[in-house]
């Protein structure tokens, strides 16, 4: 595991090296993985979700090859803060879904192959935690390729579904666009490498229908009508204050799911 304040970058796979933000938080868990990809002996690099606007973090990113491209998986503050500044920095187009977190660059496109820096980058609308949501598959990144899944899925626990923003069909769907994919290596933008994507695509889907049935069992003890707070007790009678919020967040979603 990447120490909070170590601005080296890690191998994290055949293509691709990491480093970590310190943005460590209950949803961030250690930080933001930025990622740093380019092919061996090639002299530029893209980055992955330059994160919070931290400056040593920025440089560190900075200094790890002439940076010729900058994408964004997704809207949310700890990916996207530090993107303007780092367009400032380097004078690479950042590119997202949603144009708002553009700059000098075209929005992304579903389905779009991007070559660069010796490197076949393929982007896919993955939707659900946000609906700008996006992850980049490197087919060519050791036998099985890779995807940077950004917050689609994690290394560690499962992901929150931004609702209204995020809603859990498309993110069902997108669990099956990640599936397809095999055992490609999965780089989460939180948490560690793990080694299959399809393995766990099965394993967040299996999580996520435990919980439509106790959202299911709920109902049937509370009414039909029941609200999202007393849901929320009767499925996370235990969770921490903290991240109260989140549960919430997710029980909303999947009321949302089962009432059509």
């Amino acid at each position: 595991m990447n120490p909070v304040n170590d601005a080296t970058l890690h191998n994290s796979s055949h293509l691709t090296r990491s480093l970590l933000a310190p943005n460590p938080g209950p949803m961030s868990l250690e930080g933001t993985n930025s990622y740093v990809i380019s092919a061996p002996g090639a002299a530029g690099v893209v980055v992955v979700d330059p994160g919070p606007l931290d400056e040593p973090h920025l440089a560190a990113l900075a200094a790890a090859g002439t940076v010729e491209l900058v994408l964004i998986t997704h809207r949310h503050k700890d990916h996207t803060e530090a993107s303007a500044r780092f367009h400032e920095l380097t004078g690479a187009p950042v590119r997202a879904a949603d144009p708002a977190h553009c700059h000098g660059g075209e929005p992304l496109r579903d389905g779009e192959v991007i070559e660069a820096v010796g490197v076949q980058i393929r982007v896919l609308a993955t939707p659900g935690h946000t609906s700008d949501s996006v992850c980049f598959h490197l087919p060519g990144d050791g036998p099985d390729g890779s995807v940077l899944t950004g917050d689609t899925i994690l290394g560690r626990g499962t992901t929150v579904l931004d609702y209204p923003d995020g809603r859990l069909g498309d993110y069902l769907a997108s669990l099956d666009t990640l599936e397809k994919l095999g055992p490609a290596t999965l780089l989460p933008a939180h948490g560690p490498v793990l080694p299959a994507v399809d393995a766990v695509c099965r394993e967040y889907r299996a999580h996520r229908e435990m919980r439509l049935d106790q959202i299911r069992e709920a109902l049937a003890r509370l009414g039909a009508q029941a609200g999202v707070q007393a849901v929320t007790d009767a499925v996370y009678p235990d969770v921490d204050p903290s991240v109260r919020w989140a549960a919430e967040t997710s029980v909303a979603a999947q009321l949302d799911y089962l009432r059509g």
